[in-house]
Order: structure tokens, then C-alpha cells, then sequence
């Protein structure tokens, strides 16, 4: 009974991953860099960037083409507050079988400085599959406009 279990479990999770495509294998990367980012994880962000990635955070004066400046652009970023980023309306294009591009907005809230933040931005990420993983080659998140 165990055995049959288990092979019917192991199928289950083989057709799971038949069916996911780039576009959600792309979603995924995105819903670890959310949960990363909510729990203050700068090694899990850092392990979704590709090693080459180039990245343009929010507050970013320079463009960042390190998993050093990843790191340290996160780190004080976590310093600052504590955040939850949350994605809202977004689009996901599939430029390749290799390439996709979630573009969109989010709202990040939290606390920083003993006061409630509420911060709304544009974020675009474009992820690629490097040998068996999907990662983020791009990043970029700006404020709305008022």
C-alpha cells in the first residue's frame, strides 16, 4: 500500500511540473522574492539573481550589476523597516521558452522608524532559465507617480 502511494505521489508531482510552463515557473521566482523580501532574507533574494543580474531598486542612485550590490541594497533595505510587498496588477510575458517578464505594480507596507509605511511602485522583473533554474536577470522598481 505504501508503494502504491507513493508512485501515486510521485506521478502527482511529475504532472505538476509537466504542466508548468515558463510563465509559472517565472511566477514562482517572483513568489520567492516576495517571500524572501517579507521575512528579510537577503541570501534567498540574492539566490533568485543570476550572478550577471542588473538591478535598479527603488531608492537605487547607480545601477546595481553585482550579487554583492544586490546583497547590500537589501540588507539596507532590511535595516530600514520591516516590509511586506505584495504584487497587484501584473502581466506576465513570455518571451521565450528561456525568457519571461512580469511587469506591474505592487504595494509594499510595513513599518519603519516606529511609523506605518505604505508604498506604492512599478516593478518589472525579467527571469531566465540559467541551466535548470530560473533567475532574475532584471529588476527594476520605481515609486508611482503621484
Amino acid at each position: 500500500m505504501r508503494a502504491l502511494l507513493s508512485t501515486v505521489v510521485l506521478l502527482i508531482s511529475l504532472s505538476s511540473a509537466a504542466i508548468a510552463g515558463p510563465r509559472e515557473e517565472a511566477l514562482q521566482v517572483v513568489e520567492k522574492w516576495i517571500n524572501a523580501f517579507t521575512n528579510s532574507d537577503a541570501d534567498g533574494i540574492v539566490k533568485l539573481y543570476a550572478a550577471d543580474a542588473v538591478m535598479i531598486g527603488t531608492g537605487s542612485k547607480a545601477l546595481i550589476a553585482s550579487p554583492e550590490g544586490v546583497r547590500n541594497y537589501f540588507e539596507g533595505v532590511f535595516r530600514s523597516g520591516k516590509y511586506t510587498p505584495a504584487l497587484g496588477e501584473h502581466s506576465v510575458l513570455q518571451i521565450s521558452d528561456t525568457t519571461v517578464v512580469v511587469a506591474g505594480f505592487d504595494t509594499i507596507v510595513g513599518v519603519a522608524a516606529d511609523k506605518p509605511v505604505n508604498l506604492t511602485g512599478r516593478d518589472t522583473f525579467v527571469i531566465a532559465k540559467r541551466g535548470a533554474d530560473w533567475q532574475i536577470v532584471h529588476f527594476h522598481r520605481s515609486a508611482t507617480p503621484n
